[in-house]
């Protein structure tokens, strides 16, 4: 008989329905009768607590007999005796013990003042971030002593609610780019992760992580922005429409009779015709300089050699007299003036 009403109040104290979006759950009977069991799973904490206060927390997942091995270490309780019908008054708090990662993005467009623009910058971002449960006394106190579960999604708006301020201070911080925010997305991202976990961290969470995936500007800001990155990479236009065309033709993608691949190679071969005239250009130059050098090279052999007749080497007869002029004929005198020629 005995055994029979034990059976009839008993109960197993478990989180059955464990969702992977639910932060924590709380058994809701009224009360934990003899005989009944504690069940954790993985990836669950079980709190036992009574008006507000921690009674234990028993963290190994397994079954457990609540009279001889959960009620021996709770804080306050664990001289408690269940009698026939008594049953023992507390609450079990089940808590999800993993890091959670949540997607977050700015519903409107974030005003952010920037001197280049008076009005200021119209910014999107978004990314995502990751908390978890850190202080089970704080998570008790403050959320599941007046909610029965708590999800995600929760947690999830109570952030986005505050974010598009945080993104404001943290992209202003410091006169940042506001044409190259990504290069600072991960100094952004640090500072909003610290201000978050302040916020959440009363209430028994922690922000492990705080990620920005992308900023999105106004469709007229980044085709600015590509085009000047684009500039800066290509540096030298003219080289860039030399290659432009060589691809052009050289991919194989476009068919005869394409208007694009027929311009580029008409660009191709008039570019190919100015360098050979360039070529030709420099060699009839090269000609003539070489022509100008032998006809200034030929009246100076000239002179050079009248000169060599009129001033012979020491000891040899001069072909012309120095005084008269006449020719010598090889004599050592002169036959006009008798002037002596050695």
């Amino acid at each position: 008989m005995f055994d029979f009403f034990k059976d009839q109040f008993a109960n197993v104290v478990e989180w059955e329905e464990f969702r992977d979006d639910m932060i924590f759950w709380k058994w809701n009977n009224n009360e934990i009768k003899k005989g009944s069991n504690l069940i954790i799973r993985s990836g669950q904490d079980a709190i036992f607590f009574d008006q507000g206060k921690v009674e234990g927390v028993f963290k190994e997942p397994g079954e457990y007999e609540i009279e001889s091995e959960i009620i021996p270490f709770l804080s306050t309780l664990k001289g408690f005796k269940f009698g026939f019908n008594t049953g023992m008054r507390v609450e079990v708090l089940f808590v999800n013990t993993k890091e959670f990662t949540v997607k977050w993005g700015t519903k409107n467009a974030i005003n952010i003042p920037t001197q280049q623009l008076p009005g200021g910058m119209p910014i999107r971002a978004n990314g995502t971030f990751q908390f978890k449960v850190n202080d089970y006394v704080k998570l008790i106190e403050n959320i599941a002593g007046v909610k029965d579960s708590y999800l995600v999604e929760d947690v999830r708006l109570r952030i986005t609610a505050i974010l598009d301020q945080l993104l404001m201070k943290w992209i202003s911080k410091e006169g940042k780019d506001m044409f190259n925010l990504q290069a600072n997305s991960f100094e952004i991202g640090n500072g909003i992760r610290e201000d978050l976990d302040m916020q959440v961290n009363k209430d028994g969470l922690e922000i492990c992580g705080f990620n920005i995936m992308s900023f999105n500007y106004p469709k007229e800001i980044q085709d600015m922005i590509t085009k000047s990155a684009s500039h800066g990479m290509i540096g030298d236009m003219n080289r860039y429409k030399e290659v432009s065309m060589t691809d052009a033709i050289a991919s194989g993608k476009s068919e005869g009779g394409n208007s694009a691949t027929d311009m580029a190679g008409m660009m191709m071969g008039m570019n190919m015709a100015q360098e050979m005239m360039k070529g030709m250009n420099q060699n009839q130059s090269n000609n003539n300089n070489q022509q100008q050098t032998s006809n200034q090279q030929q009246p100076n052999q000239q002179s050079n050699q009248q000169a060599a007749d009129n001033n012979p080497s020491p000891g040899s007869i001069p072909n012309f007299c120095p005084n008269c002029g006449s020719k010598t004929a090889g004599m050592k005198f002169c036959g006009n003036c008798g002037y002596k020629l050695v």
